[in-house]
């Protein structure tokens, strides 16, 4: 039977400590507080108070249950006024030398059965443990910011943790009404070592120039339903803790070059800009710790250059292609009042095309987002053909064919000799260089990508992928439709996986890499980054609707372009492709959906 504790004391009161003694004294236990100076201490009570008030103000926490919520906390300077607590959690900055003398003093002072638990997100447990003369009572016990509203807790044992305290720790988090998820001692733990690669990884990104940080952040959070951008959450975690994060799981890691912190991060740190807590990061905020973002002309890194004024009239549109995406983009097209001309290759493709359209269109008006009107226009629009000589006269071709190089690049040489100078043409591609088709023709400066995203009535992203050779008027024209289109547009280079697909691949395989190692279990791992981060779908949910294959083959073309080790498609993904497990679409992936 788990043991009853009344009483915990909570060592540091910044934001994380401060939350997690509001978490305790929110249900019903009693919480010493303590800081190491009397400034500290009121610093750490005025955050409590302010949390508690807006809790109130939202109508979330009755005035009577914050008062006795405060009563519960005694605030103290000094460790010694934890002598009598049945359980101590430390939550001060992330330096193994801090934690350790905070331990060695916490293991004179509490008393022999006393569970000590630090809150680190990142340092070795063990290394922290052996600073006591009871490493066996010692645990990891991380709580996620804002400690109040997050429901995750990954509870870390190390490989001489009494199994006793992991299940009264266990229980505790029950208590509070947490999720726990219970791992070992490694780096990063489940979520951190999946979140700050990702981070990392865009932070490069923006220090190569291959996108502005704006297009970063937006292309995550309208790509994958993020709740915030790569480069805003950093600012929001902090840059000098996120670079203390990455330093020392590529120390403790295997010297993971993903978790090499970027050169820039280092670099901001050292001139104090740290993100919100400085008032400037990659944003600048209204003031320090305000979460509102101000105009600011002087960024760490260089924006994209201009892309020019040309944009040309755009009236015309030819799709070419007879899949999903076809028929997303000639609905796209059609619904905001372009001509389409659809081309498939016979009149039975193109009557199915038509098919899809209408019965999309049909939906959209049953859902109140169409009225019969605006869908019988929209069908107006639209001439069905299987000619591509019907294009001749068009102003932009969009090819949303089957992803093969040879298929596209012979399809672009026949676009060449059929349309009239100055049409933009433009590639759906996912995954392959855009340039490869440009060069196909002999007019690469026409040429760009235009990435819709699956189902593109519905998703709001359009990445436009420019080559060395796209011209500033071709990359101005695409912005201005994608305008018209009512869809965010995100500007980046020709590189694999451009931007969504670049940062969330590799997430996604290092992912299936935790699971290989039998380091947490597919649950789990998708538990704590929807809990611990606020992602939409686990990474596991998200492999098995993408389809595994897919996912495969898009890491292999990143691995095969960047050549980076850690971007090497885990053995277990390519293992499973080959047995046929695909995700959904085969009935068996990580999961088993044959019953579903």
């Amino acid at each position: 039977m788990a043991r009853e504790f009344t009483s915990i004391g909570v060592v540091g009161l910044g934001t994380m400590g401060a939350g997690i003694v509001e978490v305790f004294a929110r249900n019903g236990l009693d919480v010493i507080a303590v800081e190491i100076s009397e400034g500290a201490l009121e610093r750490g009570r005025a955050t409590l108070t302010r949390s508690t008030d807006r809790a109130v103000a939202k109508g979330k926490l009755a005035a009577a249950d914050r008062d006795a919520l405060l009563s519960r906390v005694t605030f103290a300077v000094g460790l010694e006024a934890l002598h009598s607590v049945d359980l101590v959690i430390e939550a001060v900055p992330e330096h193994l030398d801090l934690k350790q003398r905070i331990f060695g003093a916490l293991d004179r002072i509490c008393k022999p059965e006393a569970i000590m638990a630090t809150n680190t997100s990142s340092l070795s447990v063990t290394e922290i443990s052996v600073a006591t003369s009871r490493p066996h009572q010692v645990i990891g016990v991380h709580f996620f910011n804002p400690a109040p509203v997050m429901k995750l807790v990954e509870v870390v044992r190390t490989v001489v943790t009494a199994p006793e305290v992991v299940a009264d720790v266990e229980a505790l988090c029950a208590r509070l009404g947490k999720v726990d998820v219970t791992i070992n001692d490694r780096a990063g733990f489940i979520a951190n070592a999946l979140l700050f690669g990702y981070l990392n990884h865009a932070v490069g990104m923006y220090e190569a120039r291959y996108a502005t940080r704006e297009d970063i952040d937006a292309a995550m959070k309208l790509g994958c339903g993020l709740p915030m951008g790569p480069l805003a959450l950093m600012d929001l975690i902090g840059l000098d803790t996120a670079y203390e994060i990455l330093d020392t799981m590529y120390r403790r890691g295997g010297r993971d070059r993903r978790h090499a912190p970027a050169p820039l991060i280092k670099q901001m740190v050292t001139a104090g800009l740290l993100g919100r807590k400085s008032g400037r990061g990659f944003y600048t905020y209204e003031r320090p710790g305000s979460p509102v973002v101000v105009p600011d002309d002087q960024t760490p890194a260089p924006a994209e250059p201009a892309a020019g004024d040309g944009a040309r009239v755009i009236a015309k549109i030819g799709v070419i292609g007879s899949g999903a995406m076809a028929t997303g983009v000639i609905e796209v097209f059609a619904r905001a009042g372009y001509e389409v001309v659809s081309v498939t290759r016979g009149a039975e493709k193109s009557a199915r095309v038509r098919e899809a359209v209408e019965t999309s269109l049909d939906k959209a008006v049953v859902r109140g987002k169409l009225d019969e009107g605006d869908r019988e226009a929209a069908l107006g629009r639209v001439t069905w053909t299987a000619a591509l000589d019907q294009l001749a006269d068009v102003d932009l071709v969009v090819e949303a064919v089957v992803e093969e190089l040879s298929v596209k690049k012979a399809l672009f040489a026949s676009l060449d000799e059929i349309c009239k100078p100055g049409v933009v043409l433009a590639t759906t591609t996912s995954s392959l260089p855009v340039i490869d088709v440009a060069m196909a023709t002999r007019r690469p400066a026409d040429v760009v990508g235009l990435h819709f995203f699956d189902p593109a009535p519905v998703m709001p992203l359009v990445e436009i992928v420019r080559t060395i050779r796209t011209s500033p008027e071709t990359t101005a024209t695409a912005r201005a439709v994608c305008a018209a289109l009512g869809k965010t547009a995100v500007v980046c280079g020709d590189r694999s996986g451009f931007v969504v697909n670049a940062l969330l691949f590799p997430y996604l395989n290092d992912a299936v890499k935790m699971l290989e190692a039998s380091y947490s279990t597919a649950d789990d791992i998708d538990h704590a980054m929807k809990l611990g981060c606020g992602y939409p779908v686990g990474p596991f949910e998200l492999l098995d609707a993408v389809g595994l294959d897919v996912s495969l083959t898009i890491q292999r073309g990143l691995y095969l372009e960047l050549r980076e080790p850690g971007f090497a498609p885990a053995p277990l993904l390519e293992h499973l492709v080959t047995a046929g497990y695909l995700g959904r679409k085969s009935g068996r992936g990580f999961r088993d959906h044959t019953g579903r």
